[in-house]
């Protein structure tokens, strides 16, 4: 699959955003974060910001942007338009939440912190489940890729709050779950990755055109005579070279080493070596996740490609 700019950022953006978002409405109420307006204004304000960047440079990729109205029409059947219902949703509990924090904590600061919680692990639930769904594409329709995508933006948004807290001098609640949570975010992308390999492609050229039952099939000409809008967007190939490198770069660059900062973060306390090692952990991680957001997509094969002769484990 061609991987679009737009779509990379959203992700990587509204993921972290909304993973930021979830652990101050959920560790707020529990005193484990600084309790002061100035901290709360700051981690949801940031957090809104980069989800409304994210929802708006996903636009960005659409043909008739001025219609996506009508995609929250179809929340029956579509996990897409589930998100954007979820996304609109949760941006009323957050903003009472953002309110309340700088407001001096009402009573309802708390629900709706917890509320945002829950919006935000819900839209990006739907995010994930938007790939998730789609059975022409064996290495989206996996059982680790909805996980994958909650698990990195509750890392993501982790790392952003242990930056925040630092300042504060209080960073070691945030900077203990982001190290966890990265570890694991390292183990699951390398158990996808094994996976994917392993797995046999969900078609054939035999099976797409119901052909099989004579014997191999290959085509005589190409569907099209020039480059096409399939051949752009389904069709993209990335060299097994590039992605192996790619592979490296996500999985250290996104999880391990960010993971092993955090981690050697914690006895460090609120020092300045403490400060720079969280600093160095989450522009690592975000770094790294664009990386794996933009190969989750270069890696993608569409059963469309068949008829293109591509090989489907490609």
């Amino acid at each position: 699959m061609n991987p679009a700019p737009s779509i990379i950022f959203f992700t990587v953006a509204s993921g972290a955003g909304y993973g930021l978002l979830f652990w101050v409405g959920l560790l707020r109420p529990l005193g484990l974060v600084p309790a002061s307006a100035g901290f709360g204004a700051l981690a949801i304000g940031v957090a809104l910001v980069l989800v409304m960047l994210g929802l708006l440079s996903s636009t960005a990729h659409l043909g008739r942007p001025e219609r996506i109205w009508r995609a929250l029409s179809q929340w029956r059947s579509s996990w897409l338009s589930r998100e954007g219902v979820a996304a609109v949703a949760t941006f009323a509990p957050a903003g009472l939440f953002f309110v309340g924090v700088i407001g001096g904590g009402g009573g309802f600061t708390a629900p709706m912190g917890l509320l945002a919680a829950i919006g935000a692990t819900t839209t990006v639930y739907c995010t994930g489940m938007i790939y998730a769904s789609l059975r022409p594409i064996r290495q989206w329709h996996h059982p680790l890729v909805t996980p994958g995508y909650l698990l990195f933006a509750a890392f993501s948004g982790a790392a952003l709050l242990a930056l925040f807290a630092a300042f504060w001098g209080a960073a070691a609640v945030p900077a203990a779950i982001a190290a966890v949570l990265g570890a694991a975010a390292f183990i699951l992308k390398r158990a996808y990755w094994r996976s994917v390999d392993a797995a046999p492609p969900v078609a054939t050229m035999e099976t797409a055109t119901g052909l099989g039952f004579i014997g191999k099939v290959r085509p005589l000409d190409p569907p099209h005579t020039e480059t096409n809008y399939l051949l752009r967007e389904m069709a993209f190939r990335i060299g097994r070279v590039h992605a192996r490198r790619l592979r490296h770069v996500a999985a250290l660059a996104g999880f391990a080493v960010p993971a092993a900062l955090l981690a050697l973060a914690l006895p460090l306390g609120g020092t300045l070596a403490g400060g720079l090692f969280i600093f160095a952990a989450t522009g690592l991680a975000l770094v790294g996740l664009l990386a794996e957001r933009w190969l989750m997509f270069a890696e993608a094969t569409h059963t469309v490609a068949l008829y293109y002769g591509q090989d489907p484990r490609a």
